[in-house]
């Protein structure tokens, strides 16, 4: 990031790198649109980069834990979202969803961004397979973006920085002035081996502000 980029009347770039299938990131990205809009601060931006768990991992993501999370994250924190989410139709494979995501980035920031919150809002709140060919397909055609889903080298490239950045997990945000990994949650499991998710307010409150000062 330049240093012109968190100068009056310029644009701030908040950089992400996020797994498509995280929960935990939805709720994130939700509350951030939220409160820029709120704060009518459309100078500030966020570029969601990938970090594919499916190669972290060695291995896709498992519906059913990922159901397990968003049963433990929306009574507790966002009863406002998740209500079409369908573990039935959670993708096999997230890797194409973040190549479209990539390329939506090549062509605009503003259109990036605006892919980046809709591949969300498919699978989170729609109950969509985002792996689908003709899910994708819709998008890109709705954004005017050409791309290769069987081309993953978008996301290979962005796990490798990720790893050289030292991103921990999914998501990891970089703000101008230091980097905040899920900052919106506080997550950990109970002595019986239950989830247990909470909102983090003071947490947020500093990641908020090294976004928005």
């Amino acid at each position: 990031m330049s240093d012109d980029e968190t100068q009056p009347g310029t644009t701030t770039t908040i950089e992400v790198f996020a797994e498509v299938g995280c929960p935990f990131t939805h709720v994130g990205l939700r509350r951030l649109v939220e409160h820029r809009r709120a704060a009518g601060r459309d100078d500030v931006r966020f570029h969601v980069r990938a970090w594919p768990l499916e190669l972290v991992n060695g291995t896709p993501l498992d519906a059913a834990f990922i159901a397990e999370e968003v049963d433990e994250i929306r009574p507790q924190v966002a009863p406002d979202l998740f209500s079409g989410f369908s573990a039935a139709a959670f993708p096999a494979t997230s890797l194409p969803a973040m190549a479209l995501e990539s390329a939506a980035y090549e062509v605009d920031p503003v259109v990036g961004e605006r892919v980046s919150l809709e591949l969300r809002d498919r699978l989170f709140e729609r109950g969509d397979d985002i792996a689908e060919p003709s899910v994708l397909a819709d998008i890109a055609a709705d954004h005017g973006i050409s791309f290769d889903p069987d081309d993953l080298s978008a996301a290979q490239r962005d796990h490798t920085e990720g790893v050289e950045r030292g991103v921990i997990g999914s998501p990891h945000f970089f703000t101008p002035s230091g980097s905040f990994f899920c900052p919106a949650l506080d997550v950990s499991r109970n002595s019986e081996g239950h989830l247990v998710v909470t909102a983090d307010p003071a947490g947020f409150d500093s990641f908020i502000a090294a976004c928005f000062s």
